[in-house]
């Protein structure tokens, strides 16, 4: 089929229904009706003659021709939105749209990003944070900082930084905290990673507590409820040096757990843009030039 007999509303359509999961969201999304959505699909399926959705009771699911149909429209607008988002106001410029997990976002990098745009002004730096399940394809990144261990099913992952886990909590709690095990009395604020404080607790040779306390989806959020004096939080602690130079913070003990890293990734299957190049090049200056001990 000649492509350019495929209407593009239709294909702007199917696109957001797909990604959305919702032909509602993807009329709001769109500024249409979730009928003219629904109308607009149909008329693409009766066209390529194919089904591309299974109607549901409760929403819809994409058919196997539709998944294999929807990353290549995804990347196709990406890339003609990027286009013209380059010469808006007759101004060349590069965009550049960045997942940053929250944590690396507000403990590292932001202290950073006047320097990355003084010396790349023809970059639009777009910064998206998450709580590291970001999704670089659906969410429209072209690059994702995210902690882990590098291992992510067809990404490319450039390693950034080490980032060992340590308790913090309030200079108060501190005060009762003497020795490794007295950590068993308090409060132990935990992250959806469920086995930190067990590797953690495992690393100074004490068997680990029944899980128990607060859950948290971000390092960000339950290091503020240990300051406020919730319990003690296990997080990365290179990333509070703000919070433990001013002591509204407390690492009561040295001892650390490596748990994960922070790791710079982007699709195997995304052609590198020249902005994502000049980015990942200007990362690994930084961190050359700032070599850590942690």
């Amino acid at each position: 089929m000649d492509v350019s007999q495929l209407p593009l509303n239709a294909l702007r359509a199917f696109e957001a229904s797909a990604r959305l999961t919702s032909f509602t969201r993807a009329g709001l999304e769109l500024h249409v009706s979730q009928t003219a959505i629904s109308h607009q699909v149909k008329a693409l399926e009766d066209l390529l003659g194919i089904t591309l959705f299974e109607r549901l009771p409760r929403g819809v699911a994409l058919t196997d021709e539709g998944q294999a149909l929807l990353p290549v429209l995804t990347d196709a607008f990406q890339r003609m939105r990027a286009a013209l988002s380059r010469i808006e106001d007759g101004n060349y410029q590069e965009v550049l749209t960045l997942g940053v997990v929250g944590t690396f976002a507000t403990g590292w990098l932001l202290a950073r990003v006047p320097d990355f745009s003084r010396t790349h002004p023809h970059i639009d730096l777009r910064l998206k944070t998450n709580n590291n399940r970001a999704d670089i394809l659906a969410d429209g990144l072209d690059c994702f900082i995210r902690f882990g261990d590098g291992a992510w099913h067809g990404t490319n992952a450039l390693h950034l930084m080490d980032a060992p886990f340590s308790p913090v909590c309030t200079p108060e709690t501190a005060a009762r905290l003497n020795k490794h095990a007295d950590l068993l009395g308090e409060p132990l604020l935990r992250s959806y990673r469920m086995d930190e404080w067990s590797r953690w607790f495992q690393s100074v040779s004490l068997t680990p507590p029944q899980a128990r306390g607060w859950m948290f989806d971000s390092s960000l959020t339950m290091a503020e409820a240990a300051a406020q004096g919730a319990g003690v939080a296990l997080v990365p602690v290179c990333m509070f040096e703000n919070d433990l130079r001013s002591a509204r913070l407390v690492q009561p003990f040295k001892a650390s757990v490596l748990t994960g890293s922070y790791w710079l990734t982007w699709l195997k299957s995304r052609e590198e843009s020249a902005a994502m190049t000049q980015f990942r090049t200007w990362l690994q200056g930084v961190f050359k030039s700032e070599p850590r001990t942690v």
